[in-house]
């Protein structure tokens, strides 16, 4: 019994792995073409080169989400173009920030990666991070630099312009039609607006005049402090003189009283006479040169106070004809809650000296009060794309949550003084960056704003030297480490600001992870 049993078990579950076996294959063979399928909409999911549907204006922004591996640039009404990107890989990573592009570089060839060609050159930091045509692998490959299509890359280059603004993201950011408040503070001023040509016209026909004065005074300065130098070395002179005149007088007159013999007395009489003479005509030179040199330092001093009130109207008229061309510029403003403070930039499209980019003016660089000043503001880019009836129209990007981008402007209360030197002359492209970061040590006199997000890799960035920061001077470019003697326009950061990449922790400041020459 057990016998025949045992075989008619076996056979059972012979036929039931072999039923197993088959439902297994057809589900396996319906599954063959729905894998496939997914994998074609992931393939169609990549980026592709688009663009958009109407006629494109001149690009206001770039956005580079990480995520996606895709750029877009926008306009004043929305996206125009859009590319995939290959970033930085693993331990290079591309950082996400905020940036701007401060020079353009056609036929640009790497300098560290065997002249490695990266064509359409748009640096976006003077350590080597910038937007060029490059190949397009599918995925992130680069040393920290933002890859595009070749050909999008030749497309876009003469699109764009130094300062226009590149936000790096770690996801998909959009800009978003915004209004607030204090954006609405910044209302252009048709009157100002309309007067700025003359006033830069005349200004800068002053601050030439000024210019010529001061040299002129210098000129005078220098002459009489030279004659009165020379009038004084006489007088010195002079004085030793004297005093050995008159020693030589004292002593004669000790002679004479001690003189014992008829003769003796007589001898020292005559040597008492030519003393007392000598010692007469020395003091009437001496007086004389004395007045002289008085009235040649008197002169001297004068000369040398014109010379300084001379240097002083020609700091202020270059400095007011400076602020009458910039306010024909657009405004960028950064507000960092790591520093409490609120910096301004502003193009001079002055050539920078050492033959790389333009010099960005930062003279404003004031505290600012930020309401809870413990609490993240997240990481927000306000811009104005356009005029409109109320002044201007802005978009927000945010690229690093924290509080809302409403919330975060609630908080901040833009100094007064700052606001009546820049809200009436806000154009179309100016921008307010609010961040819990402070700048990035590569923020220097010919960039405008670079702020990196420390909680992002920042691989991409090789620590390099700071750049040597220059003041303008008419005579050229100087060294900020050394002295100036008042003249120029200061280009220079502000020695209170804090260029440093802070932890959101516990709120201490580290030295910021940056470089990456390509």
């Amino acid at each position: 019994m057990v016998n025949r049993l045992m075989p008619a078990k076996s056979n059972a579950a012979m036929r039931h792995r072999r039923a197993a076996a088959i439902a297994f294959a057809a589900m396996a063979a319906l599954s063959v073409p729905i894998a496939g399928a997914t994998a074609k909409q992931a393939r169609r999911a990549h980026p592709v080169e688009t663009t958009a549907p109407r006629e494109a204006g001149e690009p206001i922004m770039a956005i580079v989400s990480l995520k996606s591996q895709q750029v877009t640039f926008y306009d004043a009404e929305g996206w125009i173009l859009r590319a995939p990107v290959s970033t930085g890989v693993k331990e290079r990573e591309t950082p996400a920030g905020v940036f701007a592009i401060v020079e353009k570089d056609k036929d640009h060839h790497s300098t560290m990666y065997d002249d490695a060609w990266m064509p359409n050159m748009q640096r976006i930091t003077w350590n080597g991070l910038a937007l060029h045509g490059g190949p397009l692998p599918g995925y992130a490959a680069s040393h920290g630099c933002v890859r595009m299509p070749y050909g999008f890359a030749e497309k876009l280059f003469d699109k764009t312009r130094i300062g226009m603004r590149v936000i790096i993201s770690p996801d998909d950011a959009v800009p978003v039609a915004f209004s607030h408040p204090s954006l609405s503070l910044f209302v252009p001023s048709a009157e100002i607006i309309a007067a700025a040509p003359t006033k830069v016209e005349t200004l800068s026909r002053e601050a030439a005049d000024a210019g010529v004065a001061a040299d002129e005074a210098r000129k005078v300065a220098a002459a009489a402090a030279r004659e009165s130098a020379q009038f004084a070395a006489s007088l010195r002179k002079l004085a030793r003189l004297k005093a050995r005149a008159d020693a030589e007088l004292t002593s004669a007159d000790k002679a004479l009283a001690a003189a014992k013999t008829d003769q003796a007395r007589a001898k020292a009489g005559e040597r008492q006479q030519k003393a007392a003479a000598r010692a007469a005509e020395v003091a009437t030179r001496f007086d004389t040169a004395r007045a002289d040199a008085s009235s040649k330092l008197d002169a001297a001093t004068a000369a040398k106070e014109a010379a300084q009130a001379a240097r002083t109207k020609k700091a202020d008229t270059a400095r007011a004809a400076l602020d009458a061309r910039l306010a024909r510029e657009p405004v960028s403003i950064y507000v960092s809650r790591a520093t409490q403070m609120l910096y301004v930039r502003r193009n001079t499209h002055k050539p920078a000296p050492d033959g790389g980019g333009e010099v960005f003016d930062a003279s404003i660089e004031v505290p600012v009060t930020i309401r809870d000043a413990g609490r993240p503001l997240g990481t927000h880019v306000f811009t104005a794309v356009a005029r409109n009836d109320a002044g201007l129209r802005w978009t927000a990007v945010t690229i690093e949550n924290g509080d809302s981008a409403k919330n975060a402007l609630d908080r901040i209360t833009f100094p007064k003084d700052v606001l009546d030197r820049i809200a009436p002359t806000a154009l179309p492209r100016s921008s307010i960056v609010v961040s819990d970061e402070p700048l990035s040590g590569e923020t220097n006199y010919r960039t405008e704003f670079v702020a990196v997000l420390s909680d992002q890799p920042q691989g991409g960035f090789i620590t390099r030297k700071p750049s040597r920061v220059l003041v303008a001077d008419d005579n050229g470019w100087i060294d900020d480490r050394q002295d100036n003697d008042g003249f120029g326009f200061f280009f220079r950061r502000n020695p209170n600001s804090q260029p440093r990449t802070t932890r959101r922790g516990g709120g201490q400041f580290f030295p910021p992870m940056q470089g990456g020459w390509w």
